[in-house]
């Protein structure tokens, strides 16, 4: 059994910028990619904010009102429903002054999974052990 893991590494805020959602987006996707695999194949896709990245998990946010810009709060909720497993770095959120209870979570839409808040250490094990590592 192949098992090639991708771990998608969002490091730039959602603020004038495409990236955050092109991570969540690719990381989605490997859905897809499984109909093309061979028997006893898999992709597991780990999505990790760090850096200015943690900024793209704020829940309610008004990217629209303030930057004209949609928002990456529904994209991520799209993710933990399909039960991506999403990271965030535990330091970088101290050091915005940002709470746990501040971080987007999908449970009104029905999602099993929340995105966890780690230290740097665990998101590092996860590049680590990943066949392949993008950055945003």
């Amino acid at each position: 059994m192949a098992d090639v893991k991708l771990a998608f590494i969002v490091q730039r805020p959602p603020y004038k910028s495409e990236n955050p959602k092109l991570a969540i987006t690719h990381a989605i996707a490997y859905q897809v990619v499984e109909i093309l695999l061979e028997e006893g194949e898999t992709v597991t896709p780990t999505l990790c904010f760090v850096g200015d990245g943690v900024l793209a998990c704020i829940k309610d946010q008004k990217a629209m009102d303030n930057y004209g810009i949609t928002s990456t709060e529904t994209h991520l909720k799209n993710a933990l429903l399909v039960d991506l497993n999403v990271l965030v770095c535990k330091e970088d959120l101290e050091r915005f002054g940002i709470s746990e209870e501040r971080i987007i979570d999908a449970e009104e839409m029905g999602a099993e999974v929340k995105i966890q808040a780690v230290p740097f250490a665990e998101i590092q094990k996860t590049m680590e052990s990943a066949n392949h590592v993008l950055f945003f």
